[in-house]
């Protein structure tokens, strides 16, 4: 979302490079274009005006610090005052009572039911047991989507009709959820097109009756600026704990995720970034405020990696790299490996410094259909020549390339480079491998 806005503040900042210290000439242009750069990006008037009041406050006249450029001085100014305009720390989800709920209110199209059943996943490999409960009768395709949802999670629904009001669905499903000893109880509201008074008065009864310990907003981060006035409506009206910005992964501007902490108050809990299940994430601002300027987000590369990565497989591949026995099957199961971290573009992203250098790489696309393709032609090969490249000749080589829909030359280049990978892996000594695999395993993962 904040590749635009990424791009011109950090070359907003590049003005200040070779200044002896930042001077109130010198910033003063640069805040104006960081200025414009934020209300392009559709963040909040009054918001930019008391986030550039902070910098300025930080920035002027301070002595540049021996071995630190003004530059970075300002960048760190910068990054403390983005790490409070998005909530300052992370807030961590409230889950008190028995059954603890959850109750997602928003507009209709914002993703609420599928942002529920993604809350329940992630609950539930946190040791949850989640209950999902579908109470929007307004719109059937809600109430089948979300059991259709918690079937696909094997995670238990109430079974809730359009027939019923939704007072009446709560309610029993309080009752089931204590009697089955489920802990944690999502509920998906009814939406509108717009905010009206039905759609809230129904909102407040149910809350009087869930006594919810979160009431979150669920809110498309696509609308910009409209997102903060629905969740300033909704605030306003009914209460709540919490926002979830939904399609952070897209093509918006920022602007909602910049200004709903500082117009409402209401700090952002969790993001959904991309279509699966699995992706929601709790919402870091420090981490996002790396992120926007190019200081990347290694813990969140780290998280994800020790989730996704298999540690049994790692300590396999640990053991197959010191004997000097690694295949073209590992070569294969490494690539699967480093593909379920996500999309290239994001996982470089989070690499520092990346998002400048990413500018020189004309196709990252092409680089992910370039796994694929390695990942294809081993997978044409038999066990035996995974097992023991040196039988590969020539006319395995064109069987090879037929059977993934590759060329002779890409399956030349595919052996290449793993031949390039064993031979780079026998310059490490033992005790390196040991040291640096070691750590990794220690920390659940690479």
């Amino acid at each position: 979302m904040f590749e635009t806005l990424s791009e011109k503040l950090t070359e907003s900042v590049r003005r200040l490079r070779g200044q002896a210290r930042i001077s109130e000439s010198n910033l003063e242009e640069v805040l104006q274009q960081v200025r414009a750069n934020l209300l392009e990006a559709d963040v909040n008037y009054t918001v930019v005006k008391n986030f550039l009041a902070k910098v300025r406050e930080k920035s002027i006249g301070v002595e540049v610090t021996p071995g630190v450029s003004p530059a970075n001085q300002f960048v760190k100014a910068v990054f403390d005052e983005l790490c409070e305009l998005l909530g300052g720390k992370t807030s961590e989800l409230s889950l008190k009572g028995f059954p603890a709920v959850i109750m997602l209110v928003g507009l209709q199209g914002s993703g609420k039911t599928t942002t529920a059943g993604k809350l329940a996943l992630m609950l539930k490999g946190k040791g949850r047991s989640p209950f999902l409960v579908p109470a929007d009768v307004y719109r059937p395709a809600a109430i089948d989507q979300l059991l259709i949802l918690a079937d696909e999670l094997k995670i238990p629904a109430y079974k809730s009709s359009a027939a019923q009001k939704p007072e009446e669905i709560v309610s029993k499903a309080l009752q089931d959820a204590k009697v089955g000893a489920l802990d944690t109880m999502i509920v998906d509201t009814a939406g509108r097109l717009h905010i009206d008074d039905a759609l809230m008065d129904e909102l407040a009864r149910l809350k009087k009756i869930l006594d919810p310990s979160e009431v979150l907003l669920v809110a498309d981060a696509m609308t910009g600026q409209d997102a903060v006035n629905v969740a300033e409506s909704f605030d306003q009206k009914v209460g709540l704990t919490g926002v979830i910005l939904t399609k952070l992964d897209g093509d918006a501007r920022g602007g909602a995720a910049l200004s709903i902490k500082g117009v409402t108050g209401k700090p952002i809990k969790l993001v959904g970034v991309g279509e699966k299940l699995d992706a929601l994430e709790v919402f870091h601002p420090d981490r996002m405020a790396g992120r926007i300027l190019d200081l990347g987000d290694i813990l969140t590369l780290v998280e994800k990696a020790s989730e996704v990565f298999d540690q049994k497989q790692a300590e396999r591949l640990q053991k197959k790299l010191l004997a000097a026995d690694f295949t073209l099957e590992d070569f294969r199961d490494m690539i699967g490996q480093v593909k379920k971290l996500g999309p290239l573009q994001d996982v470089m992203g989070m690499i520092p410094g990346m998002k400048q250098q990413m500018k020189a790489i004309p196709n990252l696309g092409a680089a992910e259909g370039e796994l694929k393709r390695v990942e294809a032609i081993v997978g044409s090969m038999t066990r035996r020549e995974r097992q023991d490249f040196r039988i590969i000749n020539g006319s395995r080589r064109i069987r090879i390339a037929k059977g993934s829909g590759a060329t002779v030359g890409q399956v030349n280049r595919v052996l290449k480079s793993y031949l390039e990978m064993r031979k780079m892996m026998k310059k490490i000594k033992p005790s390196q491998m040991k040291n640096l695999l070691g750590q990794r395993l220690s920390k659940g993962g690479f």
